[in-house]
């Protein structure tokens, strides 16, 4: 009976420990799951903020494309705007400011013109320029888009030809104004394009660090929700098991308590049993003594007769 209640008693103290170790288990199954969550929504955000910084790097490097193709036409235009007005001054120059005016280079000639002079030949004419009026300009830049004052308008018809520098110098003088207000803006052009690819590359720079800061954060990010992905099965794993511990723990009390409730219910018919054994062994360890055998054997004699 005292083993039995000493096995009742470890029993009950397993049961305690068990029950506070499932517990234990929820609370922190419980951690995990919230863990968990909190973790899916910052790996989401993450994600979301990558995907907004590559199209964010994606539209500036189209729309610093498309501002480097405004540049590059502008100054091919501003360019050829200026060559065409340098050709007119110069050429209003030959006639109204000779010492002013600067002729074309001398036609170079190859081996296979020297050849031909040498030999008393003649040269085949050189070809006339192109482009616009026979300037060699090709591209002409619409100089009013440019300039918001606009030109005077044209003189009247001219009565006898004289040659007039005061109305030349005029012209010219509008001509090199139109030349300076190319230049002027061809410069600011200048200054915003260098400004533009240094914001653009700055931006490329911040915009690479931070995604390498971001993705690492990331990848940290889903290693740690491997991690308690994996702690939270253990756990309900680990859970599942003492709950089943518990539970034949439990059984286990409830057989003693049964065997208990017999032991007490028969306790005064065992008791009368082991007297009644223990009484028959006495008698036997006498007669192995030297008792009067015919009383054992009387004894005996009733019993196979029963």
């Amino acid at each position: 009976m005292e083993q039995h209640s000493a096995d009742v008693t470890q029993a009950t103290s397993d049961v305690s420990s068990l029950a506070e170790a499932v517990a234990d288990l929820d609370t922190a199954i419980a951690d995990a799951k919230d863990g968990i969550a909190s973790l899916k929504e910052r790996i989401a955000a993450l994600e979301a903020s990558i995907k907004a910084l590559d199209k964010a790097v994606a539209d500036a490097t189209e729309q610093r494309k498309e501002e480097n193709e405004d540049f590059t036409e502008l100054m091919a235009s501003d360019s050829a705007a200026k060559e065409l007005l340098g050709f007119a001054k110069n050429r209003l120059n030959k006639f109204y400011n000779p010492k002013l005016y600067k002729a074309p280079p001398k036609r170079e000639l190859s081996e296979e013109d020297r050849a031909t002079l040498a030999a008393g030949g003649t040269l085949a004419p050189t070809a006339a320029p192109g482009g616009i009026a026979g300037t060699g300009v090709t591209v002409l830049a619409d100089v009013s888009e440019h300039n918001q004052a606009k030109p005077p308008p044209p003189p009247e018809a001219p009565g006898a030809y004289k040659k007039k520098s005061g109305e030349s110098g005029g012209v010219i003088a509008m001509i090199d104004l139109l030349v300076k207000d190319l230049d002027k803006e061809m410069t600011v052009a200048k200054a915003e394009e260098k400004d533009a690819q240094g914001d653009y590359e700055q931006m490329m720079k911040d915009s690479a660090a931070k995604r390498a800061d971001d993705s690492k954060s990331l990848e940290d990010k889903n290693s740690a929700l491997a991690d308690m992905t994996a702690a939270l099965q253990r756990d309900t794993d680990a859970k599942t098991s003492t709950v089943k511990e518990l539970g034949a723990t439990m059984q286990y009390i409830q057989s003693l308590h049964n065997e208990c409730d017999w032991l007490l219910k028969y306790f005064d018919v065992r008791k009368e049993a082991r007297t009644s054994e223990i009484d028959a062994l006495g008698k036997a360890k006498a007669v192995l003594s030297g008792a009067d055998y015919s009383f054992v054997q009387t004894k005996s004699s009733k019993f196979l007769r029963k």
